[in-house]
């Protein structure tokens, strides 16, 4: 499964791990260099994810360009955007960066799914599609860490220009180890909005939706509460980064094997049942370090679990968009991620303290699992 192909894929999305996740170990220090409050800084997470959601529908434009060729183009928008994250000197131009550089995010996973599902045999979709979206995952257990790092000895914008580096390379990687890919089938813009006359892609959607929204209420703060309520020093967030990044990575791979055996949407069920159950036990636990530690790494698990097999899923209930069905993925995905930076900072703003973004996600989780089991239900015959 781990071919040269798939591994290049999943450089790219190594590389938005990086752009998309390590803000989140870096949030303090970015938030000093910028001069504004953690609540304010939450905004540059929102602003990349606005940019996911205006940037996916993007492939609507370039779906009559051979596969291969999108992913080349992508590649070099990621590097641009983060080159401009790395220079930028006040909080109106890094906001605007950070916009700039969620541009190619949807638009690539939803290409890059496609990609991985026809370069390995029938039924082993949902396994390259968690291969490919496991560079996310490897970035959040070397990446993350290591520019978390980078940050305490030297800089924040490293962050940002080794995301820049992994751009290129994806570029360079895709031209070299992926195989040419037919575009699809001439049809026209209505056809590709086609697939969206059927309830499965909403539940899938909204599913995503409100199953990341869970996680990442509590995510998008994690840093500042392990240090301010957990008591880890900023230097210990290197090694927290990866053990968190240790449980997305065995969470994307594992429900991406448990998906082909049980039906996708069922393991992205319980993925958000355990969610509903692990986030009052991270709102309490928050001032004890080694149960913080533990489910951390177990949310971290969830949160990949939930994503990848939809991002398969999607592509059989998109017959004719498959490429706009995999960008709406991402598109759930990041304004999820938004809203619940949003959710969050609004909960510490209001004086509910840093670790109350836990207790914001349990509804939500709650929603996502009857969302879920409600996909499973209806339309697990047809693969769900």
């Amino acid at each position: 499964m781990m071919n040269k192909s798939l591994i290049a894929l999943a450089l790219g999305t190594f590389a938005m791990g990086i752009a998309e996740f390590a803000i989140m170990g870096i949030l303090t220090d970015v938030a000093s260099a910028m001069d504004v409050s953690i609540s304010r800084a939450g905004d540059f997470i929102s602003a990349y994810a606005a940019g996911v959601a205006v940037g996916a529908p993007s492939l609507l434009l370039l779906s009559k360009y051979r596969i291969r060729s999108v992913l080349i183009f992508l590649g070099c928008v990621i590097a641009f955007g983060n080159l401009l994250c790395a220079v930028s000197q006040d909080y109106y131009t890094l906001l605007i960066s950070r916009f700039i550089s969620g541009l190619p995010h949807g638009a690539y996973f939803g290409t890059a799914a496609i990609a991985a599902s026809r370069l390995v045999p029938e039924g082993r979709g949902a396994q390259a599609v968690a291969v490919m979206i496991a560079g996310m995952s490897v970035s959040n257990v070397i990446g993350v860490p290591t520019t978390t790092l980078l940050t305490n000895l030297v800089s924040w914008r490293l962050t940002f220009v080794i995301a820049t580096i992994f751009g290129i390379m994806t570029a360079f990687s895709v031209r070299y180890f992926v195989p040419q890919i037919p575009a699809s089938a001439p049809h026209s813009m209505k056809s590709e909005f086609r697939f969206l006359r059927h309830l499965a892609p909403w539940l899938i959607y909204a599913g995503i939706f409100i199953g990341q929204l869970s996680a990442y209420c509590w995510m998008s703060y994690m840093e500042p509460m392990l240090t301010e309520v957990t008591g880890f020093t900023t230097g210990n967030m290197t090694w927290v980064m990866i053990i968190a990044g240790s449980g997305m990575v065995t969470g994307g791979l594992v429900a991406g094997k448990l998906a082909d055996k049980y039906k996708p949407a069922f393991v992205s069920g319980m993925a958000t049942i355990i969610l509903t159950f692990l986030m009052p036990l991270i709102y309490f636990c928050a001032p004890f370090k080694v149960p913080s530690i533990l489910f951390m790494f177990i949310a971290a698990a969830c949160l990949f679990a939930i994503g990848g097999p939809m991002q398969y899923l999607i592509v059989k209930f998109a017959p004719g968009g498959e490429m706009l069905g995999g960008a709406g993925i991402q598109i759930a995905f990041n304004v999820s991620n938004a809203m619940a930076a949003a959710l969050g900072g609004f909960a510490i703003h209001a004086g509910w303290g840093i670790a109350s973004p836990a207790l914001v996600g349990i509804p939500f989780a709650i929603i996502a699992s009857v969302i879920f089991m409600t996909l499973h239900h209806r339309y697990g015959p047809q693969g769900a």
